[in-house]
């Protein structure tokens, strides 16, 4: 392998993908390798899959033939969710050189060899019991932003997710390395820093001894002390174990924001009883209306599936009124895709694609209307904007600590740094104009 070897990444799915592509790629570029854009043609491409996406399969084909066609030479690995559910799969794809379960993806470096194009893919992943280690990793260098993993696997068995298979039982990061990995950040002028796992809410388990020694609440108190940070922001946290203390926390803390996002899956108590979640309606009423009652300008983001097995229309009526009735700011809507190995295709009946497609909209649809009365709310007020990387036509773009979209005219002179901005209007996109107000800025 040339010392002078070039490596570009294609990152699938969430935000922890995120933070262990851009950790990998720090051990590569430690190991010789330059970073360079997908198409480039480097020497070794490496995708990142997820198992949550429709078309896993066709997605990392696609990037495989994409790959390929900039330099027919490149040495393809493929690592990840979908790399540990279905290796083999991948490994029939023309082109694939090298297939990396969960646990053996953080040893990309030393499998690479002299990165010359196999005949036969090889295959390297062991069983999901097996996986019991974690990996520190951390998002850098692309955005103002930097996502900081805490948490990984996890121990629900809901019955349409694949993600236990992939990245095997729930466990955590200590909160001192978690608390130095924050201050290495910090150190990189890094403003915010988004906590994300696949459960963070478990976080503290030690799967050692079985016992939890930490919990998040004490997470976040010791990093809402740090210095250096000015924000920092949960990412998904499932409503069961989102506690009053730590609602109640964030509503008085240094620099955590006011902003969360919730799964519900379904508004109807059926369903969710059949997808083995572990609340029911009630249960999320009560984090939703304990948050606007602490944070009434707080950003309430909730995931939900339509077309679930057996489905009804008053299920969805449910989930509809359900959802409209709520105070909450945005929707990410997933339709449902039966998963090999879950529990959900078993459920009968199954409910059409095309009644699927409906729903999806409907809530889509709905989900804009929130989202902009949820920004309406806002404007003419005055709010911190952390400004990225972002920029357009003499606007330079970044979000509010409410997670409120906004963009303000400048140039590359304003990028990751936080200003007071007056919420002029909407403009088209759905993002307000701002106004600098330069003596509250700083």
């Amino acid at each position: 392998m040339s010392r002078s070897s070039t490596v570009a990444f294609h990152t699938l799915g969430c935000k922890l993908n995120f933070a262990e592509t851009s950790t990998l790629a720090r051990q590569l570029k430690e190991g010789g390798f330059s970073k360079v854009n997908f198409d480039a043609g480097p020497d070794l491409y490496v995708i990142n899959t997820c198992s949550v996406t429709d078309n896993a399969d066709k997605e990392c084909r696609h990037l495989v033939r994409r790959a390929l066609s900039t330099n027919p030479d490149a040495f393809v690995a493929v690592i990840g969710c979908y790399a540990q559910l279905k290796p083999e799969e991948i490994a029939s794809i023309e082109g694939v050189d090298i297939v990396l379960g969960a646990n053996e993806k953080f040893n990309l470096l030393q499998f690479l060899g002299e990165l010359n194009k196999k005949e036969h893919a090889s295959i390297h992943s062991c069983e999901i019991e097996q996986v019991v280690d974690f990996k520190s990793s951390y998002s850098a260098g692309d955005r103002t932003r930097a996502f900081l993993k805490v948490q990984d696997g996890c121990d629900y068995t809901c019955s349409y997710c694949t993600i236990p298979k992939a990245r095997g039982f729930s466990r955590s990061d200590t909160m001192e390395n978690i608390v130095r990995q924050a201050k290495e950040i910090a150190s990189l002028g890094i403003r915010e820093i988004v906590l994300t796992g696949v459960n963070i809410g478990d976080f503290g388990l030690n799967l050692t001894t079985g016992q939890r020694h930490e919990t998040f609440l004490d997470l976040i108190r010791a990093l809402d002390v740090l210095e250096g940070i000015d924000r920092f922001r949960i990412s998904s946290i499932e409503p069961n174990l989102l506690t009053d203390e730590i609602i109640e926390f964030v509503a008085n803390s240094r620099l955590f924001v006011p902003h969360f996002h919730i799964p519900l899956q379904s508004g109807s108590d059926r369903i969710l009883k059949l997808m083995r979640r572990r609340y029911l309606r009630q249960v999320y009423i009560e984090r939703v209306n304990k948050i606007k009652q602490l944070l009434p300008h707080a950003c309430i983001g909730v995931d939900v599936i339509v077309g679930f097995p057996s489905e009804t229309d008053e299920d969805f009526h449910d989930t509809y009124t359900f959802l409209s009735d709520l105070d909450i700011s945005y929707l990410h809507v997933f339709t449902y895709s039966e998963r090999e190995g879950t529990d959900a295709p078993e459920i009968s009946p199954a409910v059409p694609m095309n009644i699927r497609k409906q729903r999806n909209k409907m809530l889509r649809i709905l989900s804009a209307k929130k989202q902009r009365a949820f920004y309406e709310l806002h404007q003419n007020s005055t709010r911190t904007v952390l400004l990225e990387s972002e920029i357009k036509d003499g606007k330079v773009y970044g979000h509010t600590d409410n997670y409120l979209r906004v963009c303000v005219s400048g140039d590359l002179q304003l990028v990751n740094s936080l200003v007071q901005t007056e919420l002029m209007s909407l403009n088209d996109e759905g993002v307000f104009e701002g106004r600098l107000v330069p003596e509250l800025t700083h």
